[in-house]
This record gives C-alpha cells, sequence and structure tokens, in this order.
C-alpha cells in the first residue's frame, strides 16, 4: 500500500524550515509545540527518515529532509491550488506574500492587517526573507506577490530612495571602521563596503545578523556603522560624516506572479498602494 502524508503535517515541516524554529512554526500554523512535534514525529515515521537534527537550539533539515522540503512545497502548492480552483469565486486563497524585512514592520501590522479586515474570508501567508531568496521562490510559484531591493533602474521599481549611513558619527573617525551587516547576499552590505573601499577607507565586520532587529540593537549599541533607507531608522537620524562616502540609491520593488486569483490580485494592488507611500 502506498504512503499517505498528511497535508497537515506537511504544512507543519515547512512551517517549521521557513520560520526556523518549533515556537514560531507553532504560531504559524495554530497549534502547540508539543503537538508539532508529535506531528514531525508522526511524519517521520510515515517516510521512516529523520528530518531533522538539532545543533544546540537549531533545528538542522537531514538530507533526506531537504529532499522532502522540495517536494512538500509542490504538494503544498498543487493542493492550495485545487483548493482555489474549487471554490471559485471565493477568496480561497492563500494569497502567499514575500517582503525583505525592512517593510515586515509596515506591511505585517498595516498592509495585511487592511487586507484581512477587507476580505476576512482569506487565507495569507506571509514570508520573510532577503530579495534573492523571494525572487526564487516567485519564480517557483511559492509566492504569488514579492516586495524587496533591486537596483534604481529595475523594471519591477515602485519606488526609489537613497541609501544613508547609520550609527555613531564616532566610528567613523576610527582607522578601521566597524560595520554592522545583514548575512550575505545584502545589497546594503555590499554598497557600504564597496563604498568604504572605493573612497580608500579600512573596515571591518564587527556584527554580522540575519536579522534586522539585532542589526538596530547593535546600531543603537554602538557597535558598528550600517548603511540602510529611511525604513530602518528615520532620515532624522541618519549619520553623516565627511569621511564616509555617499551611497547609491536603491529601488523598492513589486513582482507579482502571471496567474494571481481575486486574493492574491487585490492583495498585490494594496502591496503597490503602501510601497508607493512609503
Amino acid at each position: 500500500m502506498p504512503v499517505n502524508l498528511p497535508t497537515n503535517l506537511l504544512r507543519s515541516f515547512v512551517a517549521i524550515v521557513d520560520t526556523g524554529s518549533m515556537l514560531n512554526a507553532s504560531e504559524q500554523v495554530f497549534v502547540t509545540q508539543s503537538a508539532l512535534s508529535l506531528q514531525i514525529k508522526r511524519l517521520e515515521e510515515l517516510v521512516q527518515q529523520t528530518l531533522f537534527l538539532r545543533e544546540g537550539r537549531r533545528l538542522i533539515l537531514t538530507a533526506a529532509g531537504d529532499v522532502l522540503l522540495d517536494y512538500a512545497r509542490r504538494v503544498l502548492l498543487l493542493h492550495d491550488e485545487a483548493v482555489a480552483a474549487v471554490s471559485a469565486g471565493r477568496f480561497a486563497g492563500p494569497a502567499r506574500i514575500g517582503m525583505v524585512q525592512d517593510f515586515a514592520d509596515t506591511l505585517l501590522s498595516g498592509l495585511l492587517s487592511r487586507f484581512a479586515e477587507l476580505h476576512p474570508d482569506a487565507q495569507i501567508y506571509a514570508r520573510v526573507a532577503g530579495t534573492a531568496e523571494l525572487q526564487t521562490l516567485l519564480e517557483r510559484r511559492e509566492l504569488d506577490i514579492v516586495l524587496g531591493f533591486a537596483a534604481p533602474n529595475d523594471a519591477h521599481a515602485v519606488t526609489v530612495a537613497p541609501m544613508s549611513w547609520y550609527g555613531d558619527t564616532a566610528l567613523a573617525d576610527r582607522p578601521v571602521i566597524p560595520l554592522a551587516v545583514l548575512e550575505e547576499p545584502c545589497r546594503f552590505r555590499e554598497a557600504a563596503i564597496r563604498g568604504l573601499e572605493d573612497a580608500g577607507l579600512q573596515w571591518r565586520i564587527a556584527v554580522e545578523t540575519p536579522n534586522l532587529a539585532t542589526l538596530k540593537a547593535a546600531v543603537g549599541a554602538g557597535l558598528g556603522i550600517t548603511c540602510r533607507t529611511h525604513l530602518f531608522l528615520d532620515e532624522a537620524q541618519a549619520l553623516e560624516h565627511e569621511r564616509l562616502p555617499p551611497l547609491p540609491r536603491v529601488a523598492a520593488i513589486l513582482r507579482a506572479g502571471d496567474k494571481l486569483d481575486k486574493a492574491a490580485s487585490r492583495l498585490a494592488e494594496l502591496a503597490l498602494e503602501t510601497v508607493q507611500a512609503l
């Protein structure tokens, strides 16, 4: 007899990978951590493979888990498309939106809550990650809408903003300037390093993090300077120092899939309005 993999188990499995922890995943799939743990145990029993290994507090995919992840995403994508297809005329969703961390504070509390109020029957899936990863997910049809950063002349640019330096002025006077940056790939990280090198200034990475909140905390604590837009901190808090080189402009982009249902199309319209106003 073939093994049947329930979609709720696959959805929980993918949620753990995407959010990075049992706690965050439990909030996304609306089950307790203990129930989520039992779901993963059941999934491992069905495939007869260990899917995760622990490294300290981190959950790391095994080779089998990595293989299953791609299939799980495709199964869930087809499942959700099937639900949408047989629920034609309704906001069956889910409308799947991806955004960079800079937009998350504004959009999660504003755009998505507004969309939920306008369309209470709609389902929403939100993914926060880097632009490159989000665009890959869009191309694989795992997201409907992507909000990210790109070059100023990008065809999908909604608005263009200047990059600015942020941090303690005294740090810019040091012989070797300490930087606080996000992990690669990061357009702002690249711009900061290229600008300092072109100006003949020495630098070192003092803080490197995947998390924008940690980056803000590091800059606020005076551990390093960074390069972002006004979405990071208010323009009034931008660092101006004659030693620091000028920075390029960056575009906020909105990309959407070619076959959006009513829910995703409406969400794309609201996202465009929101980003244009930033």
